[in-house]
């Protein structure tokens, strides 16, 4: 393979104006994590302790084999939005007793670890990775159920939750619950439709309705122990399988379990991995501090891939896109990569013959996202941007092979989606700090609507009002630079993490990692080509 170079140097002005922006993103992604990670505030989080109880990521590391990494997803969900930061509850991707397995757990200490609308979506897209990559699913449960005040959004589709366990153990991809605390109403369900359920000694409460709804519905006085705890389900009902004295037995029978899993991986082993060859600190410095201005993604490709080794296609045609092979963590990788933010014909028929070509040779896709779409004007379309656009998209959309996809600046209008987008379900999507997405940029969302506006005035023979136009120009740009922005998205749960530059080869191969936890398999055939 060749080796690639690099052309970055550290002395140039724009390597620390944009190491300097980067940082300052980064430095938001801080403050919106150490948000999540502080759970409903010190008052509970000492509470919580103070009876002898673990916090959601404590039980993870307990869980997990010794020195194992946890690929989290999702912490910034709900960012921006009414609701707590990290959506009270923790989900993730890590390894127990040398099996890597989905893990979700709740958070007791934000507002008893009920379930509001972003609580429902990061369960859901936890559920979706395991049954996609097929990595056994162990829920840490301890929740008293639906945020009644936001019943309306979630109890019609939260019903997914439970369907989608069921599945996941129909497709033989094991299933199992420690409950820690209460799980109650639906929540009793996680652990209903679990293959495998731990209940913790005087700490678990499963039951449909608590001792006080029961008494309002039916008159009987009860209390928890006989109702839903862990002794009565071990020896009455029959829910338990098995009782832990604590916590912390509770998490030695949950690895007890995944180990007589006989657990194997469907996927083919990765080959023995070397290091890049250029500096990883640089990448905090390759995106361009301006999104306007386009930057080589072969300097990521050189800080990522394996050896710095990359072999690219068609490198002189459809320059505006980079495709190639190459390796990481000792993955083998198709990579599409745009190199100059526009993408033109050429490029989008190329990307289709890559596309094809990696489902030929069953090569996970990974997708470098740096667009702002599909070039437009009349010779463009007299060329037929729209059906090589189709081409490409169609490719994209009826692709097999797992697609990784990382926003590494600008993510905009329909370019969005030939690079795998959200909408095209990638096994995993992530962004940099400073990525964005939009149907288009700020500056051309607003004179869009200007030119618009002004049309209609002319059209009605009214004066045009120059200062409202500004002031909606202004409001407009505002409006869609919040709402582009990576943290706004990830807290909508748009992609799977924002993340530091300097993390990304361990990300990507982790993600690759578990998606071979399953077969890798090509498409037998595509969609109708308009040629």
């Amino acid at each position: 393979m060749a080796v690639l170079d690099t052309a970055i140097d550290p002395r140039n002005p724009s390597y620390l104006e944009n190491r300097s922006a980067m940082l300052e993103r980064l430095a938001e992604l801080d403050t919106a994590l150490d948000a999540a990670r502080g759970g409903g505030g010190e008052k509970y989080v000492t509470r919580h302790h103070a009876r002898g109880k673990l916090l959601p990521r404590e039980r993870i590391e307990l869980l997990l084999d010794q020195d194992a990494p946890f690929l989290e997803l999702s912490p910034v969900a709900a960012w921006g939005t009414d609701f707590p930061v990290g959506a009270s509850v923790v989900t993730g991707i890590g390894v127990v007793e040398g099996v890597e397995c989905v893990i979700v757990a709740n958070d007791p200490t934000v507002r008893g670890g009920a379930v509001n609308p972003y609580t429902l979506k990061k369960t859901r897209r936890a559920g979706e990775i395991a049954l996609a990559n097929r990595l056994p699913m162990i829920n840490l449960v301890e929740s008293g159920g639906a945020d009644l005040q936001t019943q309306s959004e979630i109890f019609i589709p939260g019903g997914h939750v439970f369907r989608d366990l069921t599945r996941l153990s129909a497709a033989r991809i094991p299933t199992l619950s420690v409950v820690f605390g209460n799980a109650t109403a639906g929540g009793a369900y996680v652990p209903g439709m679990s293959d495998y359920t731990i209940m913790v000694r005087n700490q678990a409460k499963v039951f449909l309705a608590g001792p006080p709804l029961v008494r309002m519905a039916t008159g009987e006085i009860t209390d928890d122990e006989s109702l839903g705890g862990a002794a009565m389900h071990a020896a009455r009902s029959g829910l338990a399988d098995y009782v832990a004295e604590d916590e912390r037995d509770g998490i030695r029978l949950a690895r007890q379990c995944v180990r007589r899993l006989n657990w194997r991986k469907a996927g083919p082993a990765p080959r023995l991995a070397t290091p890049p060859k250029h500096d990883v600190e640089d990448l905090l410095a390759v995106a361009s501090a301006d999104l306007k201005v386009p930057f080589d993604p072969r300097e990521v490709l050189a800080r990522v891939l394996d050896g710095s080794e990359f072999d690219e296609f068609k490198p002189a045609y459809g320059t505006a896109l980079v495709t190639g092979w190459g390796e990481l963590h000792g993955y083998p990788v198709g990579v599409l990569a745009n190199a100059r933010g526009v993408l033109f014909s050429d490029e989008a028929q190329k990307a289709a013959q890559f596309i094809q070509l990696a489902n030929a040779s069953d090569t996970p896709l990974l997708f470098l996202q740096n667009t702002t779409g599909y070039m437009v004007g009349t010779e463009y379309e007299q060329r037929g941007i729209i059906k090589h656009g189709a081409l490409m998209i169609n490719a994209v959309a009826n692709s097999t092979v797992p697609h990784v996809t990382l926003n590494l600046g600008a993510s905009y209008g329909a370019g969005n989606y030939g690079m795998c987008g959200r909408a095209y379900d990638p096994r995993f999507l992530f962004s940099w700090p400073n990525a964005k997405s939009a149907v288009m940029g700020p500056a051309q969302l607003a004179g869009v609507l200007s030119i618009v506006a002004r049309q209609a005035a002319e059209a009605k023979g009214q004066p045009y009002d120059e200062d409202s136009d500004r002031a909606m120009r202004m409001m407009a740009e505002r409006q869609i630079e919040s709402e582009s922005a990576a943290l706004f998205l990830s807290g909508r749960l748009y992609d799977d993490g924002v993340i530091d530059p300097r993390d990304t080869r361990t990300v990507l191969g982790l993600c690759l990692s578990a998606i071979h936890s399953g077969p890798i398999k090509g498409a037998e055939g595509f969609g109708v080509f308009r040629m």
